[in-house]
């Protein structure tokens, strides 16, 4: 898991809504009739939900290490107390 790739994928999830916004804008504004934006719609929501996937995939990864570090943690603590 390369963590610049996860980091773009982040920032994208905030980018794309605001691209996507900008290019309905334009869309409505020069040719309010022909709704040419869809075509870039769904381009961008293709990426959108991959971008999505990395990030939960990270966020799970990074979780689940938090969980097992804890757990373990908390049973090294137990493991000490009962020893005296």
């Amino acid at each position: 898991m390369n963590p610049f790739k996860t980091w773009r994928a982040a920032k994208f999830l905030i980018k794309g809504p605001v691209i996507l916004l900008f290019l309905v804008v334009l869309n409505a504004m020069t040719s309010p009739h022909e709704w040419w934006v869809q075509w870039a719609a769904l381009g961008i929501g293709i990426v959108w939900v991959s971008s999505l996937f990395r990030v939960l995939k990270a966020m799970v990864l990074l979780g689940g290490l938090a969980a097992l570090i804890s757990f373990l943690m908390n049973n090294r603590n137990k493991g000490g107390n009962n020893s005296r």
